[in-house]
């Protein structure tokens, strides 16, 4: 996952490939309350892994239930309708699904078996209403307070052991803010229905319909059958009483699958974009974005758990859509009309306005700084793309589908910035990595920054450090000749067999991880430094089969979405278009005194100025030497680090790699 401050999107080209999405958020917060509020034990599959899953099972381990892992199956012992702690204080983050159910279990328990909750979140969640649910509580007798704001959370739910509930009349809940509130009653109600039936009404038109159905397929699943009179009455029989289906597999998320539709409606050229864990069979209303993407051009074909997306129609359609059905996944069709050929309308979408931002407010801000004309309402939003894009950094509001349906804007053929793209966990913590794995793009289109100079100068620990704060893939140039003679060593090839060597360069099997070297799957980070290693590598370096072979190597880490590579030719030679080239120009001085700290440190006796002799005469070498002589690129940042710590040199290198931005 990127936990970056910012991560850039270089332009991308097409897509192509494969993506097996994580669990549906909507299904497995449900799942694991069904599973916890039950008798027995439910083994939960394919449970998707992300902060709103991660603070409801946080809440039901501090209200008793019991949870196993094993590998990818989570084993629930849930409470059996039975409060085993009677006061707790939960802390749900930013997820409503986790929120609005746990405060309708929570607050029936509490008003018929005794108890006393508090339930908050982070800032936002205070900002998101559930006072309609809290009203509705309010209707059967449950104690609840709103403890910030009237209406909204922080809550206490509070009664005392034998309290009798008001079911006799049906519970009135209004639906036109969100389904939330009537999911939260059906999940809930079950536990008190054992004497009569209960009845919910829905006053006004009931939004997000589709969310209502997953919910009433799970509560199917786990024994209760509710019987639904259009979408305004819903009867809880007398005698619910949860019963474990024993297993339930979480489908791939509907939402999170938009996005790759929309990739493959978008990029998809040559080959389609395939989809992998939620398909044609899902119970998902979300699935049917694929309609709207059709209509906008897409060819989407697809079966039981997977579907194939490649584009059709290009530009793509411009469409008028009520997206009542599919609201979370209508945010992606806002960026697919920036391809559209005419103006774009979303309507029926004043749900937004509630959710982890006011989304309609989000999307016209972000739309606009590409330089799309956008026209919004209190339930709509229209969006007319511009001539041509204009890059952007886009402010996610600690949203991630504003981070992630943002993302799709770099196949306008400008760089996009997406500002705190961590946000993604609340739902898919990998969406970025899964996301490079299909697009491609020409590689003069990705960025790269290189830092060079001499021996001891920091170079790698300031490559690795810059890598990391922007989320760049990383090259020590060094550990590649280092590691082919490594590899030449231990498999008994002389440093004279140029061919042998040549070919050991050409399928080196090194990657980096957190700035070690890795051959394989092995960290080969402290075998590079060993003495002979160092030698061998200096005369590993001499043959030119070698050195062309690494060269190809080399420019093979130039990949999505960056590259920092460091060394004494990168900017030179290796990457002579570099966006930024870095020359690092401490004194001999200094870097013998450096060497000196870290041989000292290890219990390695060393003399100053025998170090400061070396460093001088290879320097010298370097500058000398008739292949890749060591010298700063004309276009070079000239960087004496002497006196620089490295986070203080790193803070030079990114206010320069900004300059060179075009985000302003």
């Amino acid at each position: 996952m990127y936990t970056t401050r910012f991560l850039d999107l270089p332009p991308f080209a097409q897509a192509a490939g494969t993506v097996r999405l994580p669990g549906s958020k909507s299904i497995s917060n449900r799942v694991l309350l069904l599973a916890g509020l039950s008798a027995g034990t439910t083994e939960v599959h394919d449970l998707l892994d992300s902060d709103d899953t991660q603070v409801m099972l946080a809440a039901l381990e501090q209200l008793g239930c019991r949870l196993e892992r094993s590998g990818s199956v989570l084993r629930i012992t849930g409470l059996g309708g039975r409060l085993a702690v009677h006061e707790a204080q939960l802390f749900l983050g930013n997820a409503g699904t986790a929120m609005r159910p746990l405060t309708a279990a929570l607050a029936l328990l509490a008003a018929t078996q005794g108890g006393d909750f508090a339930l908050s979140g982070v800032p936002r969640m205070h900002e998101r209403p559930i006072g309609d649910l809290v009203d509705a509580l309010r209707q059967l007798g449950c104690e609840v307070d709103c403890t910030g704001t009237p209406g909204y959370p922080p809550l206490r739910l509070r009664g005392q052991p034998g309290g009798r509930l008001h079911t006799a009349q049906p519970i009135r809940v209004r639906g036109d803010v969100s389904s939330q509130f009537l999911t939260a009653l059906l999940l809930a109600l079950p536990l008190v229905a054992a004497d009569g039936e209960i009845v919910v009404e829905v006053e006004g038109e009931l939004i997000s319909k589709p969310y209502v159905e997953i919910t009433l397929n799970l509560l199917a699943r786990f024994g209760i059958a509710v019987r639904r009179e259009g979408w305004q009455r819903f009867v809880i029989p007398a005698g619910s009483a949860y019963r474990s289906p024993g297993r339930v597999h979480v489908e791939g998320d509907a939402s999170s699958a938009s996005y790759f539709v929309a990739l493959g409606a978008i990029a998809g050229v040559d080959a389609p974009v395939r989809i992998e864990g939620v398909g044609t069979d899902s119970i998902q209303g979300d699935i049917r974005f694929i309609e709207a993407a059709q209509a906008m051009g897409a060819e989407v074909t697809g079966g039981p758990g997977f579907l194939e997306v490649r584009r059709g129609a290009w530009p793509l359609k411009a469409i008028t859509l009520d997206c009542n059905h599919i609201p979370d996944a209508a945010m992606t069709l806002a960026v697919m009309a920036l391809y559209a050929c005419g103006s774009t309308r979303l309507t029926n979408i004043a749900s937004w306005r509630v959710k982890e931002t006011d989304r309609i407010a989000a999307m016209a801000a972000e739309l606009r700084k590409l330089g799309a004309g956008v026209l919004e309402g209190a339930d709509f939003i229209e969006i007319t793309p511009p001539a041509a894009l204009t890059p952007a950094a886009i402010h996610t509001y600690d949203d991630h589908r504003v981070a992630m349906c943002f993302s799709l804007a770099a196949f306008a053929g400008v760089p996009v910035r997406i500002l705190d793209p961590k946000c993604v966990a609340k739902t898919f913590p990998d969406y970025f990595e899964a996301l490079f794995d299909l697009v491609c793009t020409g590689v003069e289109a990705v960025p790269v920054i290189t830092v060079d100079g001499p021996t001891a100068s920091g170079k790698g620990t300031l490559a690795s450090a810059v890598a990391k704060a922007l989320g760049y893939h990383f090259l020590d140039s060094g550990a590649v000749y280092r590691a082919t003679a490594l590899t030449a060593m231990r498999i008994g090839v002389a440093p004279d067999d140029e061919a042998s060597l040549a070919r050991i360069a050409a399928t080196l099997p090194l990657h980096f991880i957190g700035g070690d070297a890795h051959l394989g799957d092995e960290n080969v980070a402290d075998a590079l430094r060993a003495e002979d290693v160092g030698a061998m590598a200096s005369k590993v370096s001499a043959w030119p089969a070698v050195r062309e072979a690494l060269r190809q190597l080399q420019l093979s880490f130039r990949r999505i979405p960056g590259l920092v590579a460091d060394g004494r030719d990168m900017g030179t030679v290796i990457f002579p278009s570099a966006t930024l080239k870095v020359f690092l120009t401490a004194s001999a001085a200094t870097r013998a005194e450096r060497r000196y700290k870290q041989l000292i440190s290890k219990g390695i006796p060393a003399n100053i100025s025998t170090l400061r002799a070396e460093l001088e005469a290879r320097d010298e070498r370097d500058r000398n030497r008739s292949v890749a002589p060591l010298k700063p690129a004309e276009d070079a940042l000239l960087l004496d680090n002497s006196e620089l710590t490295v986070e203080a040199s790193m803070a030079r290198v990114l206010e320069a790699w900004e300059q060179r931005r075009p985000f302003g």
